[in-house]
């Protein structure tokens, strides 16, 4: 209850404010303008959130960052919706894209600092998936498991276990073969055998 006087209050002496400054007819055309803008921006940025999620559930990416945007956007037009002075500039705030921004970090943050198991998730979920199998020492794969289709991002082999091979290494492309035992050479191609 007192936070619905304490509303009140600054939402009435905000308007008395506005009309002692501008007038009352002014005060009455900000109010219609603020909410005919608000109504469009609300409109215009939530379709937007609503393709971000949609494009972000299409590339099987996690959505935070846009599921934030899309809850600040309702929150938005719902400030819009109450009558008053104070919550359309509330609300028309939440509706722009960088003051959103700014709330979005503070309010990730925020939870964050609540629950850390906020950030290794978010963490977790930006990075890129590695798709592979682990291989005994004796060269065995494990168990063939249904196999899922090749997403940007995504990094397919096999891990096997057994001893490091040092030596140097070889940028370029990566070639999908097998490792042979033998002794590294210098120069061109011998066609197999060893200098």
């Amino acid at each position: 209850m007192p936070f619905v006087l304490l509303y009140l209050v600054v939402e009435i002496v905000a308007l008395v404010a506005l009309a002692s400054w501008i007038g009352v007819g002014w005060t009455v055309l900000v109010l219609l303008a603020g909410s005919v803008l608000g109504l469009w921006l609300a409109r215009r940025e939530g379709l937007r959130a609503v393709r971000a999620m949609t494009e972000a559930a299409r590339d099987r990416r996690v959505a935070h960052v846009e599921l934030t945007d899309g809850l600040l956007v309702a929150m938005g037009g719902l400030l819009l919706l109450v009558p008053g002075l104070v919550t359309d500039v509330a609300g028309l705030l939440l509706l722009l894209p960088p003051t959103r921004s700014l709330v979005r970090r503070r309010m990730v943050r925020e939870a964050e600092r609540r629950a850390p198991v906020l950030r290794t998730a978010r963490i977790r979920g930006d990075g890129s998936i590695v798709d592979g199998e682990v291989v005994d020492g004796d060269g065995a794969p494990a168990p063939a498991t249904a196999r899922r289709p090749v997403l940007p991002g995504v990094i397919e082999g096999r891990i096997v276990e057994g001893p490091v091979v040092e030596g140097p290494v070889v940028e370029g492309p990566v070639i999908d073969g097998t490792v042979v035992d033998g002794e590294i050479v210098d120069g061109p191609d011998t066609g197999g055998r060893p200098r």
